[in-house]
């Protein structure tokens, strides 16, 4: 189901011009298509809300072509939010809110506050579960236990590289993610929960971290959980060619981490030539490098 059209003044085209349009938008001729396409957008978003109704069409070729000139439009209100977002707020920002601001930019059609309760959910379940007197080890252990090996997110070692690895709703869907989007999940979780986690962005690798004042547990939840410990960090960052740094152990600011995001995803679309993705996401990374 398609959410609101973008405020927009709807768009005045006399009935017969908008009539001879949609009887060409589904046009077998390629090259007619994208003319009439071109003509629609070019008249702005209010073209919405007379387009909507043919979202619904039962002839296929019309339904998708509908729906997609009006996800353009979605997109284009999208950008302009998440533009805005990261242009608005400080360091201190509201990070789960901007991961969906970010999905939102590629699939501007999801049900954000669907996908909140998931993880309110996760949440809920994992307080009927978890012993809150234990040891961190305990509590990593359960909470281990039920995202990894209940729920089944795992990180995604054969396309490492896919942009849906990045974006939080299709993390959830699938299951799989990248390092800091399953750290995110695991942030957000252990936020609801009231745990003293918080994301460690190392160079090349995310990692989350329990902190309590006796001691620090790092949590790959790229690896399914794998709890490691500050010389075990140490060791990868050697291992990786990086010599070592206490500031690398800092948490990551949440506007730090939503940069990290982005510039993840605007690499991976550079990689593969995907230009107006690219420049979209390089718009993101200026605004939250302000």
């Amino acid at each position: 189901m398609h959410e609101a059209p973008p405020k927009a003044v709807v768009c005045d085209l006399p009935a017969k011009q908008r009539e001879a349009l949609i009887s060409l938008l589904a046009d077998d001729d390629k090259g007619v298509y994208r003319a009439i396409r071109s003509e629609i957008i070019s008249h702005g978003a209010g073209v919405v809300a007379w387009l909507e109704p043919y979202a619904l069409s039962e002839e296929p070729v019309l339904r998708r072509r509908t729906q997609e000139i009006i996800a353009h439009f979605q997109r284009q209100e999208t950008d302009t939010d998440f533009s805005a977002f990261c242009l608005n707020h400080g360091e201190e920002l509201d990070l789960e809110e901007g991961l969906w601001q970010l999905a939102r930019t590629q699939y501007p059609e999801i049900n954000v506050a669907a996908y909140r309760a998931i993880l309110d959910d996760y949440a809920h379940d994992l307080c009927g579960k978890l012993d809150f007197g234990a040891t961190p080890e305990g509590l990593i252990a359960g909470i281990n236990q039920f995202l990894f090996k209940e729920q089944g997110f795992t990180g995604d070692e054969e396309n490492y590289y896919d942009p849906e690895n990045s974006y939080l709703n299709r993390v959830i869907d699938r299951r799989l993610g990248n390092p800091i989007s399953l750290s995110m999940i695991y942030l957000g979780v252990c936020r609801r929960l009231k745990l003293p986690v918080t994301g460690i962005g190392l160079p090349g690798h995310f990692l989350c971290r329990f902190q309590d004042p006796r001691q620090e547990i790092y949590i790959d939840a790229f690896n399914r959980g794998r709890v490691l410990t500050k010389a075990d960090c140490m060791k990868y960052l050697k291992q990786a060619g990086y010599e070592f740094h206490e500031a690398f152990l800092v948490p990551a600011s949440p506007r730090r981490v939503l940069l990290r995001m982005c510039s993840n995803l605007h690499q991976i679309y550079q990689r593969e030539a995907q230009k107006n993705h690219a420049s979209r996401l390089q718009g993101y990374i200026v605004a939250l490098s302000k």
